[in-house]
C-alpha cells in the first residue's frame, strides 16, 4: 500500500508545476495577441481574375486612403506590385507591403499559384505567367500605369519581377534575393527555377544578405552589368539572411528610397525623406506567443492524451524494451536512406500526393520507414498492440494543437490555416509519413531507458543523418529538388516541437504507436502548409 501511495503521489506531484506553466503560457499568448492584432494600414483581400489566374491578392493602404478610390488612394503617387518567393505567401510579405504604404503608396500583394489560398497548379512558369497576367490586368483597370508602378519581389519573386519588367515597361524594380538563373557560383542547372535571365530592366534594385549562400548572393549580384543597366544598383545588408530580408529595417529603407527616387515621390532638389519604418510588433508578438503555446502544449497533450500517467511496468512493456545500438541504428538510417533515393530515381509512388517536391519527400520517408519496419519486424509486431483510446487521444491532441498553431500564424505571421483544396491531401500524406515515425520509435526504444532530453537530441541526431543522406542523393543524383535544401532550418524547428510532443505522448500512453500518430499529424499538417500545391 505505501508503494502504491508513494507511486501516486510520484504522479499528481507535477501538476501544479505544470499548472503555473500553463497560466504563464496564456499570460504570453494574451501579451502577444496585443502586439499581432494591431493593424496600421488599411488591408482589404479580393479574388483577381488575371488572364485565367484567380489570384488572391492583398491591398495595402495606407490610413488615409480612402475606400472608394480616387485622390490620395495612393494611385497618384503610385503603385507596388510585390512577389513573394517560393513555399511563401503574401502575409509573410506585410512588413515590406507596410513600408511602401507608408510612402502613400499603393501596393498589391498576390499568393502566387499553389501558395497560401490561391489553387494550384505551381510551376515556376506558371507563376511568372499569372504575376505578368496580374500587371496586365492592374493596368487595364488604371490601377498600375506605367510610368508610376514598381515590380518588387523577393527570391523567386525577386526573379519574376526582372523577368515580367523586362517585358511589361514599368517605372522600376526592386528584387530582394533573386532565385539563380545562370548554372553558375554552383548553382546547379537542375535547381534553377528560371534560366536564360534577361537584361535588368532600367531603373532595377538587386538587394542580397551577407550571410545567404553563395549561389544565390553572387548569381544576384552578376545580374547587373553597369556598363550596359540604366540606373541599376546592387547592395548587400550585413548579417542578414535570405529569409530575414523580409524583415530588417535597413532592406526596408533601402527599398524606400529606391521607390521614392524612381518615382519622384519627393520635390526636386530636396533629399529623400525619410519613411517612416512599419513596426516589428507583430513579429515579436508572434513569437512571444509562439512561446506561450509551447508552455502549454505539455500540460494538454499530459490530459488529453491519456486518462492516467503510464507506470514504469507499462513503459517496460510497451513492445520496444530493447533499444537499437547507436551505431547500428545510424547504418541502417544511412542504407535506409540511400536505398530510397535509389529507387526514387526511378520510381516515384506518391506522386497523388500532388505537392511540389513534398510529394519527393513523403516517398522517401515511406520508403524508409518500410525498410526500417522490414528490417525490425519482430519489434514492429507488437507495436500495435495497445489502447485504442490511447491512439484516439493522441490524434486528437495532435490536430488540435495543429490547428492552433496554424491559428496563431495566420493571425500573426504568415499564411498556415489549411484550406479545403489542402485538406484533400491531408490522408494520404498522413498514413504515408506512419511508417517512418514508428521505425523512429523502434529504434530509440522505450522512453524508460533514458532521459527525455537525451532521447530528444538522440532523435534529432537520428534525423540529421536521414535528412544528410537525403541531401546528398539529390546532389548526387541531380534530382532537382531545391526545396528540401531551402527548408532544412525550418523542419529542423519544427522536428525539435514535434519529437518532444511524441515523447509526452509516449510517456503517459505507454503506446509506440500513438506517439507514432501524433507526430506524423504534425508533420503531415507542416507540410501541407509548405510545400506548394501541383
Amino acid at each position: 500500500m505505501t508503494g502504491e501511495r508513494t507511486e501516486s503521489q510520484t504522479i499528481a506531484k507535477p501538476k501544479p508545476r505544470f499548472l503555473r506553466r500553463a497560466l504563464c503560457g496564456v499570460a504570453l499568448i494574451v501579451i502577444g495577441l496585443l502586439l499581432v492584432l494591431p493593424r496600421p494600414y488599411h488591408e482589404r483581400n479580393f479574388s483577381i481574375e488575371a488572364g485565367g489566374c484567380y489570384l488572391q491578392t492583398t491591398v495595402y493602404q495606407p490610413p488615409s486612403a480612402s475606400s472608394t478610390g480616387g485622390a490620395g488612394d495612393g494611385t497618384d503617387r503610385g503603385t507596388v506590385i510585390l512577389f513573394h518567393g517560393l513555399a511563401a505567401n503574401r502575409k509573410i510579405m506585410s512588413y515590406l507591403a507596410e513600408a511602401f504604404a507608408a510612402q502613400g503608396l499603393r501596393v498589391f500583394v498576390p499568393d502566387l499559384p499553389g501558395h497560401g489560398r490561391t489553387e494550384g497548379p505551381f510551376s515556376p512558369a506558371r507563376a511568372e505567367e499569372c504575376g505578368e497576367n496580374l500587371v496586365h490586368e492592374l493596368r487595364s483597370r488604371g490601377l498600375a500605369p506605367p510610368d508610376r508602378t514598381i515590380l518588387a519581389g523577393h527570391s523567386m519573386g525577386g526573379a519574376i519581377a526582372i523577368r515580367v519588367a523586362a517585358r511589361v515597361p514599368v517605372a522600376g524594380v526592386i528584387a530582394i534575393s533573386p532565385a539563380p538563373m545562370r548554372e553558375e557560383h554552383g548553382a546547379k542547372k537542375e535547381v534553377l527555377l528560371f534560366d536564360n535571365p534577361p537584361p535588368l530592366p532600367p531603373n532595377t534594385l538587386i538587394i542580397s544578405g551577407q550571410i545567404e549562400p553563395q549561389s544565390m548572393a553572387a548569381n544576384a549580384r552578376d545580374l547587373r552589368q553597369p556598363e550596359r543597366d540604366v540606373n541599376s544598383h546592387y547592395e548587400i545588408i550585413p548579417w542578414a539572411t535570405h529569409a530575414g530580408l523580409l524583415w530588417r529595417p535597413a532592406a526596408a529603407k533601402l527599398e524606400q528610397q529606391w521607390a521614392a527616387q524612381v518615382l519622384k515621390l519627393d520635390p526636386p532638389g530636396i533629399p529623400t525623406a525619410a519613411y517612416r519604418m512599419p513596426s516589428r510588433a507583430r513579429l515579436l508578438g508572434c513569437f512571444i506567443g509562439l512561446l506561450g503555446f509551447f508552455l502549454i502544449a505539455g500540460p494538454f497533450l499530459r490530459e488529453a492524451a491519456s486518462i492516467k500517467e503510464a507506470s514504469k511496468e507499462e513503459l517496460a512493456s510497451d513492445g520496444l524494451a530493447y533499444r537499437v545500438p547507436i551505431w547500428r541504428a545510424a547504418l541502417e538510417l544511412l542504407a535506409c536512406g540511400s536505398l530510397a533515393v535509389l529507387i526514387l530515381r526511378y520510381w516515384a509512388p506518391l506522386r497523388l500526393v500532388r505537392l511540389f517536391e513534398g510529394d519527393y519527400l513523403a516517398g522517401f520517408l515511406l520508403l524508409v520507414g518500410l525498410l526500417l519496419i522490414a528490417l525490425h519486424w519482430k519489434e514492429f509486431l507488437p507495436i500495435f498492440n495497445f489502447r485504442s483510446s490511447a491512439a484516439i487521444g493522441a490524434m486528437i491532441a495532435g490536430l488540435v494543437l495543429f490547428l492552433l498553431f496554424s491559428a496563431w500564424f495566420e493571425l500573426s505571421l504568415t499564411e498556415t490555416w489549411l484550406d479545403a483544396a489542402r485538406w484533400e491531401h491531408f490522408p494520404l500524406l498522413f498514413i504515408s509519413l506512419i511508417p517512418c515515425l514508428v521505425g523512429e520509435e523502434i529504434l530509440l526504444g522505450a522512453p524508460h531507458m533514458q532521459s527525455p532530453w537525451k532521447r530528444g537530441a538522440l532523435a534529432l541526431s537520428y534525423r540529421t543523418v536521414l535528412w544528410g543522406t537525403l541531401l546528398l542523393g539529390i546532389l548526387w543524383l541531380h534530382s532537382g529538388e531545391i526545396l528540401m535544401a531551402l527548408l532544412a532550418p525550418y523542419f529542423l524547428v519544427v522536428g525539435i516541437a514535434q519529437r518532444r510532443g511524441m515523447d509526452v505522448v509516449r510517456e503517459v500512453t505507454g503506446s509506440p504507436a500513438a506517439a507514432a500518430l501524433f507526430g506524423a499529424i504534425l508533420l503531415a499538417g507542416f507540410c501541407l502548409v509548405i510545400f506548394p500545391l501541383l
